[in-house]
């Protein structure tokens, strides 16, 4: 019998494989009944002060302050009454958010799901009257095979109860992908690409609306989904997101 290529496997692949093997944290692989265990989640997963308005970390200082908002904010408003996110994008939800966005690691998502849940419940939201996930465009969608942020949304949608309809915002034009735009350049990428669905535009008018994406860096593509939201008269808007880049630009 000929014998077999001894050649090595690629480490991207191995890391794929150990990432779904059952029972094994996929941060640690130590034997667990969860896809990421308690030892990792004290560790990797600690709650954070966060900007009231785009959920960026906050100095000591302005801690234990109600409604406290960065530096930026208070300069800027952004059109959001209020930003939550669950995680900082590093290490190593960096890596699994990026599994679970491009590799179809669906795998993922009930751990990330908990982990904005719990940071929902922490920061007792007002409870919206739609969930809306960040659309993609057809070409992206064709790419990945999925919406991230739609996967989330549904599952968030059941577990808190809340109406989650993905096809009432558009995508109406491809544009340049956001990571590796320096900031300034973000805005202006987003910049009329998200519309509101012509025929359903009755259901969200005087309603509150929360947004939900995997990762906020700039808050561009999240603060221009807000502004077409008011401007077709939705009441308020909130963004709900997993993760959020320890500075702006750092996705």
């Amino acid at each position: 019998m000929p014998e077999r290529s001894q050649a090595a496997p690629k480490p991207a692949l191995i890391e794929k494989v150990l990432l779904r093997c059952a029972g094994q944290c996929a941060i640690c692989r130590a034997w667990s009944h969860q896809t990421v265990c308690e030892g990792c989640l004290s560790l990797y997963a600690r709650p954070q002060p966060r900007c009231w308005t785009c959920a960026a970390k906050l100095p000591p200082a302005l801690v234990g302050r109600p409604h406290p908002q960065c530096g930026r904010c208070l300069r800027e408003p952004p059109p959001l009454d209020r930003t939550v996110a669950a995680l900082d994008y590093r290490f190593p939800w960096d890596g699994l958010l990026q599994h679970f966005k491009y590799h179809q690691a669906l795998e993922l998502r009930e751990s990330l799901l908990e982990r904005l849940n719990s940071a929902l419940s922490a920061a007792e939201v007002d409870e919206p009257d739609w969930l809306l996930p960040v659309p993609l465009s057809d070409e992206r969608l064709r790419e990945r095979g999925y919406n991230q942020a739609h996967e989330l949304a549904k599952a968030l949608a059941r577990r808190r109860v809340l109406r989650c309809a993905p096809d009432l915002l558009l995508r109406v034009r491809h544009n340049e992908r956001q990571a590796g735009l320096k900031l300034d350049a973000r805005a202006a990428n987003v910049r009329g690409v998200f519309a509101v669905e012509p025929l359903h535009a009755a259901r969200l008018r005087g309603t509150r609306v929360a947004l939900l994406d995997d990762v906020m860096t700039s808050g561009a593509t999240l603060f221009e989904l807000a502004g077409v939201l008011l401007q077709a008269g939705v009441m308020s808007v909130q963004a709900w997101v997993v993760a959020r880049t320890p500075e702006p630009g750092a996705e």
